[in-house]
């Protein structure tokens, strides 16, 4: 029997100071995109974070991360995607067997909460263990410490390939020294505590993803569109 036809989006609800001194949170686009391509391969989308709120992230909302269509349908609060952002299911409100696709959103927040956030691993974990697909994109794999598959007690992500963030991206944003003061791994950094290989693309902010069976995980935020495709692809194939 096939996984459930319907994806929820985890969005973290960490935030800090970050773009000199602007806030750090939800990066909107990583959110937006994947609710977009989910809605339009036919999926129900729900929207989830620990305490069912979320801070957007200064740079996400900035013209060069944001054009003028995302804009749109950002400030749209009467839009679905808004309504569902803005009235934030917690993880005890989310009935994790209606689910076929966990897609874990982020910003750079999300290296501070999805670690130790584990309402929304054990979402994660029943989407994985049901037979669905789990997918990642920027600084989501900071999620993948806590979701353990059963039959292995080790991550999902151990022995299989995963992208994420670079930590080359780190330096050129200049914000390598505010980010490590958190005291959390970066993403390449997870991936060898989790027995994963890390692989990334040429350019810091080139569209790119992997597929790795059920596991699919993208870069940055210009990959977030083509790894909730990716995810379709991988979800028809079950």
């Amino acid at each position: 029997m096939a996984p459930p036809r319907q994806a929820v989006i985890s969005v973290t609800s960490a935030h800090a100071p970050l773009h000199h001194g602007n806030e750090t949170g939800l990066f909107i686009s990583e959110a937006l995109h994947p609710f977009n391509v989910f809605k339009k391969a036919g999926f129900p989308v729900d929207l989830v974070s620990t305490t069912g709120t979320y801070v957007p992230d200064w740079l996400s909302l900035q013209p060069s991360f944001l054009p003028e269509n995302d804009r749109k349908q950002w400030e749209d609060a009467n839009g679905e995607f808004r309504e569902k952002l803005d009235n934030m299911m917690k993880p005890e409100e989310v009935d994790p067997s209606k689910y076929g696709i966990f897609f874990a959103s982020a910003g750079h927040a999300a290296l501070i909460d999805y670690p130790h956030a584990k309402g929304l691993q054990n979402i994660a974990i029943d989407v994985w263990v049901g037979g669905g697909i789990v997918s990642s994109v920027c600084h989501g794999p900071a999620i993948f410490p806590g979701v353990i598959d059963p039959s292995t007690n080790k991550s999902i992500i151990h022995g299989k390939t995963i992208t994420g963030f670079t930590t080359e991206g780190e330096d050129v944003m200049e914000i390598m020294d505010i980010v490590r003061g958190w005291g959390e791994p970066l993403v390449d950094e997870w991936a060898e505590r989790l027995g994963a290989k890390y692989e990334r693309p040429p350019g810091v902010w080139d569209d790119f993803h992997i597929t790795d069976g059920r596991l699919v995980t993208g870069t940055n935020p210009a990959s977030a569109r083509s790894t909730a495709e990716a995810a379709v692809t991988a979800f028809e194939k079950l």
